[in-house]
Parts: C-alpha cells; sequence; structure tokens
C-alpha cells in the first residue's frame, strides 16, 4: 500500500504537465488560425476622397488669338504714276491732313487720255457718293447709341428695383459699348472716305494739263492720326492704281481676334467676360465679347487636320498704353456658361460606365457605385443633376481594387491615425 500510494503522488505532476502542453499549443494554434483569418479577410482600400458642394461654376474655352487695330487703313496709290522714296517708316507718328506719306509723280501719257478721264471723273462721283453715305451712317449711329443709353438707363432703374434681372441690363450695357464702337467706326470710315474723295480730285485734276508739261505730283497724306503700321513700298518705283504703299492707324484702338473652333463659337454669346491671358505681362487682361462673326473659315491645324473656325473680336476693358500693339499673341480665355450655387463634384471622381457617368460615393466606410447625370463642366468641377447630393463624399480617381460595397478608408485620415 506505501508503494502503491507512493507512485500515484509521482505520477501526478507528470499528468498536470501534460494538461498544459495541451492546453498551450491549442492557444498557439486558435491565436495562428485567428492571425490567418485575420490575414485573409478583405481590408479596406485607401482612398482619395472628396466632397459634393455648392458654389459658383464657371464654364470656360481657352483658344489662342491675337490683337488687331479695331480701324485701319490702307494707303493705295489712286493713279498710275511713279513713286518717289516713301518719306515715313514704321512706327512714325502721322497726323491726319498733314503728315505726307508719299509723293506720286504723274506722267502725262498716263494722265491725259479721254480713257484716264473718264475714270478720274467716276472715281470722284464715286467717292462723292461714298462720302455721304458715310455721313448718313454716322447719322444712323448715333440716334442708335441715343435709344440704347435711354433703355440703358430704364434697365438701370429696373434694376435697382429688383424687376430685371441681371442678365438684362448686362445686355443693355454690351449694347451701348457696340453702338459706341459703331459710331467709332463709322467716324474713322467718314474721314477715310473725305481723304479718298480729295484723291479722286486730285487725280481728276491731272487730267487737264497741258500733255506737254508733266503734270503736278499727287501728294498723299494722313488720313486719319495715328502711327505708320507697315510700309509695303518703300523704295521708288512705278505704281499702278490701287498698289498697296502702307497701312495706317492707331495702335491705341486694340481689340482681341480670337478664332474659335465653331462647336466652341456656338455657346459663346456678345457680352461674354474674357480673361487675355499670356500677353506678356503679369496679370489677365480683362474683356468683352464684342462679335461673333456670323460665317467660319475653314483652317488646317498644325497636325494637319481641317477644322472650322469663327473670329470673335473682344474689347479690352482696359488697355495698357504703349504694351501691346498690333498682331501681338494673346490667349483668351471666354466664358461661355456661369452659375452662382451649382451642386457640383470633382471630374475626377467620374468615370464612364457605356454612355452613363459613375462615381463612387462613401456611405458608411463603403463604396457604393452611384449613376450620376452631369450638365456643365469646366474640366475641374461639373454640374450634377441628379444622383448624389450636397454633403456626400465620393472617390477621387478611384483604383481597380475598389469595387462596389467594397470597404474603403481616407488615405488622408489613416496617415493622421499613424501619426
Amino acid at each position: 500500500m506505501k508503494q502503491s500510494t507512493a507512485s500515484t503522488k509521482l505520477k501526478h505532476p507528470a499528468g498536470a504537465r501534460g494538461i498544459w502542453r495541451k492546453i498551450i499549443f491549442s492557444l498557439l494554434g486558435v491565436g495562428l488560425a485567428a492571425f490567418i483569418i485575420t490575414g485573409l479577410m478583405p481590408k479596406p482600400v485607401a482612398v482619395e476622397m472628396a466632397r459634393v458642394d455648392r458654389g459658383p461654376l464657371t464654364v470656360a474655352v481657352l483658344e489662342e488669338g491675337k490683337t488687331r487695330i479695331r480701324n485701319r487703313y490702307i494707303v493705295s496709290s489712286p493713279v498710275p504714276g511713279y513713286l518717289r522714296r516713301v518719306p515715313v517708316r514704321a512706327g512714325d507718328p502721322i497726323v491726319a491732313g498733314e503728315t505726307v506719306l508719299a509723293v506720286i509723280q504723274s506722267v502725262p501719257s498716263n494722265f491725259l487720255d479721254p480713257r484716264a478721264r473718264a475714270q478720274a471723273d467716276a472715281a470722284v462721283r464715286s467717292a462723292e457718293a461714298a462720302e455721304m453715305q458715310k455721313k448718313e451712317q454716322i447719322d444712323l449711329a448715333t440716334s442708335d447709341l441715343a435709344l440704347a443709353r435711354k433703355n440703358l438707363d430704364r434697365a438701370d432703374r429696373l434694376r435697382k428695383k429688383g424687376a430685371i434681372a441681371a442678365q438684362e441690363f448686362d445686355t443693355a450695357n454690351n449694347r451701348v459699348e457696340m453702338l459706341e464702337n459703331q459710331l467709332e467706326a463709322s467716324k474713322f470710315a467718314s474721314k477715310v472716305a473725305e481723304f479718298e474723295l480729295e484723291l479722286a480730285r486730285a487725280a481728276r485734276l491731272q487730267t487737264s494739263g497741258d500733255p506737254s508739261q508733266e503734270g503736278e505730283p499727287i501728294t498723299v497724306r494722313a488720313p486719319v492720326s495715328g502711327f505708320v503700321l507697315y510700309v509695303n513700298e518703300e523704295s521708288a518705283r512705278t505704281v499702278t492704281p490701287g498698289l498697296p504703299i502702307m497701312e495706317v492707324g492707331d495702335p491705341l484702338d486694340l481689340e482681341a481676334e480670337i478664332e474659335l473652333l465653331s462647336s466652341d463659337a456656338v455657346n459663346v454669346k456678345p457680352g461674354a467676360d474674357v480673361s487675355i491671358e499670356q500677353w506678356g505681362g503679369g496679370e489677365p487682361l480683362q474683356g468683352q465679347v464684342s462679335v461673333v462673326e456670323p460665317g467660319g473659315f475653314l483652317k488646317v491645324s498644325a497636325l494637319g487636320v481641317e477644322e472650322q473656325r469663327v473670329k470673335v473680336r473682344v474689347n479690352f476693358a482696359e488697355l495698357p498704353k504703349g504694351v501691346l500693339g498690333d498682331r501681338y499673341r494673346v490667349e483668351a480665355r471666354i466664358v461661355t456658361w456661369s452659375g452662382a450655387d451649382v451642386l457640383q463634384i470633382p471630374t475626377g471622381a467620374l468615370f464612364r460606365r457605356g454612355t452613363d457617368w459613375m462615381t463612387f460615393v462613401v456611405v458608411d466606410g463603403k463604396a457604393e457605385l452611384t449613376k450620376v447625370k452631369i450638365a456643365h463642366s469646366n474640366g475641374v468641377e461639373a454640374e450634377v443633376l441628379s444622383g448624389v447630393s450636397e454633403g456626400q463624399d465620393v472617390i477621387l480617381h478611384p483604383p481597380d481594387r475598389v469595387t462596389d460595397g467594397g470597404a474603403v478608408v481616407s488615405r488622408r485620415k489613416r496617415n493622421e491615425a499613424h501619426k
């Protein structure tokens, strides 16, 4: 009996160690299984998020163009003769009716035949009719401008009372500005008509001279005040009627001429705001569209692609003096649409599925594939008509690992948590 009791006492510690060994191995196995299961479980995908919000949205088209003098004049020879060397050069200032631009020496054999006399008489009558027409255009432009100014005053009073929309006031204001430019152009054209009449009368005088004597030279004076832009014929030479000698104008009377694709031009309206960029200065220059020409033209791009283009003319709101000149390169950002309170979504959150626009909306840490309806877009933000609501989070540039219903986490929040 004593030996049996001693034997039982010796075996008990060994049995206890075996039980603990089993417990430890079991715990290790459970931990390993849990580790493996946790590792195999899908982890939330770290993504960049943005919020659907309301605010102003502007859509614009960006295109290259050039500056141009609004009212320019090409000085040409009124009669055949011998052009003396031109006394002016490009950039020289000129005064209307005073500065001598060219002197054309008459040739009796050309000026004194009956045909030349008949042509000279016809040219005088044509110039007189043109002068009368230009003066009538001035009267018409003056009356139209007076009416437009009355309408602008009326629109201003109604706008202050809240009776009309701001767009109607802007339309009336743009109408006044356009007619002011039209009146200035009519006055310029009238001066040119007077100048051409003087040249025609001077040419007719050459037909009444003595055939044995050389006629008096015709002195061509500046038709308008401004500067000489280009000199086409600088050296002395024989000229024919209508041969361009030089081009004159006022470089302070500038506008911008932008050649838009016809598909973009249909959305541009007179009075639209324009930002003139890349003109060589620091800050963009502001302006407004004055005219969208009704006719287009074919232009071949640098890549050899044929494009239908439309010229859009822009008036500068404020022009730095002595900086820009004629036919300088600029870039114009023309506003085609704008809204003050627009529900918008970043375009980086949008992608195509067939013909539909889709996005991933984050709801309770999961990505939900959602169809959205988009209207206007400026390349950065897009107007949302349906599909999402204000305050929702969407995924920017969703990676391929993001699936419908999959867990996601904000990359920025995860990085902040790790810090």
